[in-house]
């Protein structure tokens, strides 16, 4: 599934970050696409030793690598508000 994205999009994360919140990892990994950077994160979730993950993957492109990880991040952390542990339903 990531690697249909990453074709989709025709992009790969130019670099990753992590940060737990709450009951879920965070791993920012904003996509470079020409001289901008595409909004990419995943959402993980540890269910009885086993890894659950939802990638969150936007239209939204940013001049810097900075600004796309902390849109990324607080995008992330939206979607889990919203959804939690349904995300993964």
């Amino acid at each position: 599934m990531v690697k249909f994205l990453k074709n989709l999009f025709g992009g790969k994360p130019e670099s990753e970050t992590a940060e737990i919140y709450g009951d879920f990892r965070i791993v920012v990994s904003p996509m470079r696409e020409g001289s901008k950077f595409r909004l990419a994160a995943r959402i993980e979730r540890d269910v009885d030793g086993a890894i659950q993950t939802h990638q969150v993957i936007r239209a939204d492109t940013f001049e810097s690598l900075e600004q796309a990880n902390e849109v990324s991040l607080a995008k992330a952390k939206q979607v889990i508000d919203e959804q939690g542990k349904t995300l993964f339903s």
